[in-house]
C-alpha cells in the first residue's frame, strides 16, 4: 500500500496537488451544504411532528 501512495504522490502526469486540493475543497463544501440542508429538513420534520402530537393530546 505504501508503494502505491508513494508512486501516486510522485506521479506528475494528470492533475497536480493544487488541483486535488481544489477538488477536495469542493467536495468538502458540498458535504457541509448537504448536511446543513438535511439538518434543517430534519429539524422542520421533528417540529411538525411535535406540533401534531401536541395538538392531538388533550390538555
Amino acid at each position: 500500500m505504501s508503494k502505491f501512495v508513494t508512486s501516486f504522490l510522485k506521479d506528475e502526469s494528470g492533475a497536480s496537488a493544487a488541483e486535488y486540493v481544489l477538488i477536495l475543497a469542493l467536495v468538502g463544501l458540498a458535504i457541509v451544504l448537504g448536511a446543513t440542508a438535511l439538518g434543517g429538513a430534519l429539524n422542520k420534520a421533528m417540529d411538525d411532528t411535535a406540533t401534531k402530537i401536541g395538538d392531538a393530546v388533550p390538555a
